[in-house]
């Protein structure tokens, strides 16, 4: 278990030290925009935690290489190395806000890129008629990789919109993933698939409910470096495992991201790439969230917030048990995954069309305070 928890205590003790010496960084650490679109805190907080992470797997990756197993370290430090690209352009641009988009999925590109040398993390099979033509060459199996995991990275850094969203959806993630590398008698991958987990809840327990620190893209990309490379680790040393089994446990940020591109692309007529207010998490906040319309003080605006991941986590979760039953058909996978899409646009047609059922908008107030009576188009 101390694959679990020493990246635990550690994530945990640096992300504290973090919060705890704000006031000394926090002048270029600190998310200082509180008016973006996709902003929801009430006042600067520090938007590195993804230090925590890095730090708490490399310390168990060298612990694990001084008295461990060789091979086991190996995994866990090659992991680190081909991560590292894509953790410091995220990282760089949480300090300096000067990274594009496009150079942090190029970081991105060439973690994938070492990954898939050293490692030999690749997708060489995807029981796909005619894109199994294309990834049966190293050009088109390097393609296909890179493209999945700067994907799956910049999906990750979609979903990062509110306290414990993301990173509880990572750790469920890994989670499958770690059982089903045990299933198929991968010790070592499950066991950094855990240490993965346990990094990301030592973050976790400050960033939900309170906020006290956020994920910043160094630790969105790296987070979704390291679930994709686990993912692709494990169909390319087990070939009983489905090809769309990382992709069944990756849809829901996966499918976001996908439905976000065509939605601005061809129902707004804007760029893709432009940030805006009406993911279906934020929708959820703003039409779900019924009992602090209008409350714009720090702590209505932190619990409201908080109160917006269990949704998401539920969401997340209804792709992950089909996955976790289904894990070795690409049958039954491939309809999960359409049913998934199905219900995905049907709840975001409803709730942005202001027709979202009665049983799922929270009216209660967590503060302490009567309900706040609303109509039917506040928002």
């Amino acid at each position: 278990m101390s694959h679990l928890f020493v990246p635990f205590f550690i994530s945990c003790l640096i992300t504290l030290l973090v919060i705890r010496s704000a006031r000394t960084h926090g002048h270029f650490s600190a998310d200082t925009d509180l008016s973006g679109p996709q902003k929801f805190h009430a006042r600067p907080v520090p938007r590195i935690g993804g230090v925590g992470i890095f730090l708490g797997m490399a310390v168990l990756a060298l612990l694990t290489w001084k008295v461990g197993s060789e091979s086991d370290a190996r995994l866990g430090l090659l992991l680190l190395l081909c991560g590292l690209p894509a953790f410091a352009a995220g990282l760089i641009e949480d300090v300096t806000k000067s990274v594009s988009p496009a150079k942090r999925l190029l970081a991105t590109a060439v973690s994938a890129g070492l990954a898939f040398w050293l490692l030999e993390a690749r997708i060489s099979h995807t029981d796909v008629p005619g894109l199994d033509w294309i990834v049966s060459s190293t050009l088109g199996a390097l393609v296909a990789t890179v493209f999945t995991v700067a994907g799956v990275a910049n999906a990750i850094n979609i979903i990062d919109g509110f306290n414990g969203l993301s990173s509880m959806c990572v750790s469920l993630m890994l989670l499958t993933f770690a059982y089903v590398a045990y299933q198929v008698g991968d010790p070592e991958l499950a066991l950094w698939a855990l240490a993965g987990i346990g990094a990301v809840l030592g973050f976790f327990v400050w960033n939900f409910p309170a906020g006290l620190i956020f994920l910043g893209d160094g630790g969105a990309y790296f987070m979704g470096f390291l679930l994709a490379e686990v993912g692709i680790l494990l169909i390319a040393r087990h070939s009983q495992v489905s090809p769309l089994f990382p992709l069944m446990v990756c849809v829901y940020p996966v499918f976001e991201t996908v439905f976000s591109i065509y939605r601005r692309r061809f129902i707004r007529a804007t760029p893709p790439g432009l940030p805006d207010g009406i993911h279906l998490h934020s929708l959820i906040y703003r039409r779900l969230m019924r009992w602090a319309v209008g409350a714009r003080d720090a702590r209505a605006m932190t619990r409201r917030n908080s109160m917006t991941a269990p949704y998401l986590w539920m969401l997340c979760v209804s792709s992950l048990v089909p996955a976790l039953l289904f894990w070795d058909s690409t049958l039954m996978l491939a309809a999960c995954m359409l049913v998934f899409g199905v219900t995905y646009v049907a709840l975001y047609w409803r709730i942005v069309r202001f027709r979202t059922p009665k049983w799922l908008v929270f009216k209660g107030d967590v503060m302490g305070r009567s309900p706040q009576r609303t109509g039917g188009k506040s928002e």
